[in-house]
């Protein structure tokens, strides 16, 4: 007998994902289907265990901050940067769909496989949440919650089930605290929407929704939103916000007024107005 495998639910989402992102492209894989290894591919659970896997991860980032800057990096620097480049996306694999159409994937860290340098990820979603009239409730895997808010919920869920343990991998190299490590999750959720949302033209919007999803008060994650809203030389608002984290980049080149990013706690309103005001007009 052939089983015909179902659709993938998510399948639209991470297509509409990589066309407005084309730097990263996600494959949802059939169900159960083994995640891709060797070849540049790791497992997210490969990443969690912090073991030659990892290694062999970071050593990439530390050969890349060599190759581009000509000096070596501290290690903590290191591994905050390898984190960043791996939680960035992966936080889009949740959130994205959550934006385009109210379903949040469940992705433990084995159904998860990174390809860094050509910016894919392949995932095998089995479960997800999903709203009352979403037209997939009745999908298998689904998981059919009241509202909103509850959906809302599922998402800071699903994304600290996914990178809970790629903390435990990461963390004993970065030299910070729980706290910290959960701020900087916060950032990545909230930075890479916000991203996404300015593709699509509707910042504003994510915004608005990403203040709903991360209002400061939900454990394990270190901070809200964090948004605010500059004002610029010709009386322009100049949306910005404030990280709960910082990657360190700084350290690379101290002498670079411009080393810290714009949102970084280290960057005063002033030099705010000044790139963001830059950027506008470039």
């Amino acid at each position: 007998m052939t089983v015909t495998a179902l659709p993938s639910p998510l399948a639209d989402a991470y297509a509409r994902l990589s066309t407005v992102y084309p730097g990263l492209r996600v494959t949802a894989r059939p169900a159960h289907e083994p995640p891709p290894r060797g070849d540049g591919w790791v497992g997210a659970d490969e990443l969690a265990l912090g073991g030659p896997a990892l290694d062999s991860y970071l050593a990439w980032d530390e050969a890349r901050v060599l190759r581009d800057y000509g000096r070596q990096a501290r290690p903590d620097v290191i591994a905050s940067f390898g984190l960043h480049r791996y939680a960035w996306p992966a936080c889009l694999l949740i959130t994205a769909p959550w934006l385009f159409a109210r379903r949040v994937p469940y992705l433990p860290p084995d159904r998860v496989a990174f390809h860094r340098t050509s910016g894919r990820m392949s995932v095998d979603v089995e479960r997800f949440a999903c709203l009352p009239d979403d037209p997939a409730a009745a999908h298998p895997g689904a998981l059919v919650v009241p509202d909103e808010e509850a959906l809302r919920a599922q998402v800071r869920v699903a994304v600290a089930e996914h990178l809970g343990p790629l903390l435990e991998g990461f963390g004993p190299r970065m030299r910070r605290g729980r706290r910290a490590l959960w701020g900087m999750v916060t950032d990545e959720v909230v930075e890479g929407l916000w991203y996404v949302g300015n593709l699509l033209g509707e910042e504003r919007r994510t915004m608005a929704e990403l203040e709903l999803l991360m209002p400061g008060a939900s454990a394990p994650y270190t901070g809200g939103s964090g948004f605010r809203t500059l004002t610029g030389p010709a009386g322009e608002e100049l949306p910005t916000r404030d990280r709960a984290s910082c990657c360190f980049f700084y350290t690379i080149q101290p002498d670079d007024p411009e080393a810290a990013c714009v949102t970084c706690p280290r960057t005063c309103d002033a030099d705010r107005v000044a790139r963001l005001t830059a950027a506008v007009a470039a």
